[in-house]
């Protein structure tokens, strides 16, 4: 079974979300028990409704679980920090086209959200990025082009 890296973060927020549904659970067990004592079940809307949250509860328990299980959590704060770009590090770009500047971090799959500059360590940028340093310039294949940029600062954070 091959391991999936993730953040300290995404861990505890995976964490999280599992401690929620466990908690959740019981009660959507009441909500089940209680919609049975209505009648019918053939008709009974709200047995029907909390029949599939549970369904979709236990879906995403069992999600959370397998992720846990088969991830590799790694720690950036105990990388050594040899100023080259690796897993979890915070990087600074400059678009040599357009002069913008962006920020991202690379994150593990699961963690990975563009709206808040989080990109997956599988995506074409941050597989670019892996091993460059501050002050070098990279060329990088992507779905919407090949994108040229200057790597400002890598930070460990």
């Amino acid at each position: 079974m091959n391991k999936i890296p993730m953040t300290v973060r995404g861990e505890q927020q995976l964490r999280g979300d599992l401690n929620r549904l466990l908690k959740r659970r019981p009660i959507i067990t009441q909500a089940i028990s209680a919609a049975r004592e209505l009648g019918d079940l053939k008709e009974n809307a709200e047995y029907h409704a909390a029949r599939e949250e549970q369904g979709i509860c236990e879906a995403q328990i069992r999600d959370i679980k397998y992720k846990l299980s088969v991830a590799q959590i790694i720690d950036i704060s105990k990388l050594p920090k040899k100023g080259k770009i690796i897993f979890g590090s915070t990087v600074t770009l400059i678009d040599i086209n357009t002069y913008d500047e962006v920020t991202y971090r690379i994150v593990g799959d699961d963690e990975a959200d563009i709206k808040k500059n989080l990109i997956s360590v599988n995506s074409p940028i941050a597989r670019g990025l892996i091993g460059k340093e501050a002050g070098d310039e990279v060329s990088i294949k992507t779905p919407g082009g090949i994108k040229e940029f200057e790597i400002t600062s890598v930070e460990y954070t």
